[in-house]
């Protein structure tokens, strides 16, 4: 039996952090221990790609909270990157923001802290063993999240995010001075069709009737698809379509990935990550990038040869959707953004928050009012896609 699996004993240990600069420092099986028992994504190898792939000015620390032995009992991670302040704003205010920005680039942009998985959502973001007190772990991580924001010299720290089933978490954080926001809503698909022509027939005539016609006219415009495990030979050409539908992006923008981001992700996952192709009439025209995070298939990035309104998206989400189902995920993570076609293909509007706290205190009774101010985060109203029990 390892230190990290031992029974935790009463009295509760103080956490004690430990940092470090990049997560080749720690043991995988020591990180792993704890991490997988929430997440993919918080995995050893995960961030190993994450940083090797050079996202934006992205720079990690990772966290091992350890008891009187040193055994260790719970981690998270954070990071600092420059960020945009109104980066949920309305159109309108992008309009004016990007005039400014011509001028002045770096308008209300600046470094903060954020603790979290930089490109999807883990909820709450930290792990620990059975016994660790919940309340313990985020106390010593607000505290250390203050220490090293003012030790550093940035003025806002973020820890996101907080779905409904992680809402005791708020309150931890609420009483370190954090002031928590709607954050953007995530999309789930609940998968409980046992094939994809299952979970046709359980949609409504209307949404299944729409979604065959998108079908057939791709398919009449020769597109195919096809699902790959190994990919690191297209990194390029898979970036260079992610960067056209990055660039063309009407709601958030905020990381932007690299090549090697796919080069590595591929080799390091083994499998787990895996690649929609779409061709029309044999020639790459777009993708769309998974990865297996237990029962959980979660659609990470969409990419296009050429942004254009053909039809080609709803056809690679649906066929997202049958991969899902035939591999035997559970759910089906949708990501952010374009949450009309998400909901027409049965996703669900999951609402998201994030803890938001200034390091000077008086700033920061202010941060919930400017937050508010200067995004506007949707919400979508909910839709009955499929049919209820009973009806033909």
């Amino acid at each position: 039996m390892s230190v990290l699996t031992k029974t935790i004993s009463s009295p509760l240990p103080e956490l004690r952090p430990v940092i470090y600069d990049t997560i080749e420092q720690i043991p995988q099986a020591v990180w792993d221990e704890l991490a997988l028992r929430r997440s993919e994504v918080m995995s050893w190898r995960f961030w190993r790609v994450l940083e090797a792939a050079a996202l934006n000015d992205f720079r990690y620390s990772h966290v091992l909270f350890t008891g009187p032995q040193g055994e260790a009992l719970g981690l998270t991670s954070f990071y600092s990157v420059t960020t945009d302040l109104a980066i949920f704003a309305p159109a309108s205010l992008r309009r004016l923001l990007g005039g400014i920005r011509q001028v002045w680039p770096g308008f209300m942009k600046l470094r903060m802290l954020e603790c979290g998985t930089p490109i999807t959502i883990v909820s709450p973001p930290l792990a620990h063993l059975p016994g660790v007190s919940e309340a313990a772990l985020a106390d010593a991580s607000a505290k250390l999240l203050l220490r090293t924001a003012r030790a550093q010299g940035q003025f806002l720290i973020v820890v996101r995010d907080f779905e409904p089933a992680a809402k005791p978490w708020e309150a931890f954080f609420i009483r370190h001075g954090f002031t928590v926001s709607d954050s953007l809503p995530n999309t789930y698909l609940d998968i409980r069709w046992p094939t994809p022509q299952a979970y046709l027939g359980a949609m409504r005539s209307y949404y299944r009737s729409k979604l065959l016609k998108f079908l057939k006219r791709n398919q009449a415009a020769g597109v195919t698809h096809e699902l790959v495990e190994e990919f690191a030979d297209l990194a390029e050409t898979l970036h260079a379509q992610w960067m056209t539908v990055h660039e063309s992006a009407r709601e958030f923008q905020r990381e932007v990935l690299t090549p090697d981001f796919y080069r590595l992700l591929s080799r390091e996952m083994q499998g787990r990550a895996k690649v929609l192709l779409f061709r029309r009439h044999g020639a790459l025209a777009g993708h769309a990038l998974l990865l297996q995070d237990g029962e959980e298939m979660r659609w990470l990035y969409v990419g296009r040869e050429v942004a254009e309104h053909d039809g080609l998206y709803l056809y690679i989400a649906q066929k997202v959707v049958e991969t899902a189902i035939l591999l035997g995920a559970k759910r089906l993570e949708m990501g952010f953004t374009t949450y009309p076609i998400k909901q027409d293909l049965g996703a669900e509007i999951v609402p998201t928050r994030m803890a938001l706290r200034a390091t000077n205190g008086f700033i920061n009774i202010f941060v919930g009012i400017g937050y508010k101010l200067l995004n506007k985060v949707p919400n979508p109203a909910p839709r009955q896609i499929f049919k209820q029990e009973g009806q033909p």
